[in-house]
């Protein structure tokens, strides 16, 4: 048994794929590479195959990172050349490396999130500025999210690691946001947004690194 970490790129032209249709897509593609995967046990087995967290509809991620276990050996290169061969455009592995079967989870190990996000706005860099001082200044940011199961509460602020300003102008406005993604919750970017003062949903968003770690 052998244990892979990749990592890849979700582009512009799967960016509206769900989750679960991405992890199909995912097994689809390493069948026809010929990964000899790993299934779990029980009464209905799945590849062996998980993703550090889910990337929602809409966004794009520069640096996803998935964990497949095979069955026998395959080297990391030999893995690349034939997965990619069987991707349609819009994704791609862009790495692969052995990792031991004792590693914990991908879920465990993340701690946050680094995204591009870039909002319609006519205000200037300065005046954007003061939005984010304000925001950060805050102790507490009491906030609630919309389910299928009901209503969530919880506290935005302790979601914000940090946000900046990229650059402005022309209307438009990137802005650098470090989210919280562990257990404790997940900092989602357009509810960010909105807690700036921009009732308006992003232009796009672009998840560029996930931070890895050991608990604490």
């Amino acid at each position: 048994m052998q244990r892979l970490r990749v990592r890849f790129r979700r582009e512009e032209e799967l960016k509206f794929i769900s989750h679960l249709d991405l992890m199909r897509l995912w097994v689809r593609a390493l069948r026809r590479a010929k990964i000899p995967l790993e299934y779990s046990e029980g009464f209905s087995p799945h590849p062996r195959i998980s993703l550090a967290a889910p990337l929602s509809v809409g966004m794009t991620g520069e640096s996803e990172f998935m964990d497949v276990t095979l069955s026998r050996p395959v080297s990391p290169h030999g893995f690349i050349e034939a997965v990619n061969r069987q991707l349609p455009p819009g994704i791609e592995v862009s790495e692969a490396f052995l990792i031991a079967p004792s590693v914990p989870s991908l879920q465990s190990q993340v701690r946050s999130a680094h995204y591009l996000v870039e909002i319609e706005t006519s205000k200037s860099t300065e005046d954007v500025q003061k939005d984010i001082r304000r925001l950060l200044s805050l102790e507490h940011l009491p906030w609630h999210h919309e389910r299928d199961t009901g209503r969530r509460n919880y506290d935005l602020r302790s979601l914000i690691e940090n946000i900046s300003v990229e650059k402005c102008g022309g209307n438009t406005c990137t802005l650098s946001m470090q989210l919280k993604c562990d257990e404790s919750g997940t900092g989602r970017p357009e509810q960010v947004v909105y807690a700036l003062g921009y009732n308006i949903y992003p232009k796009s968003v672009r998840r560029i690194k996930l931070v890895l770690g050991t608990r604490r």
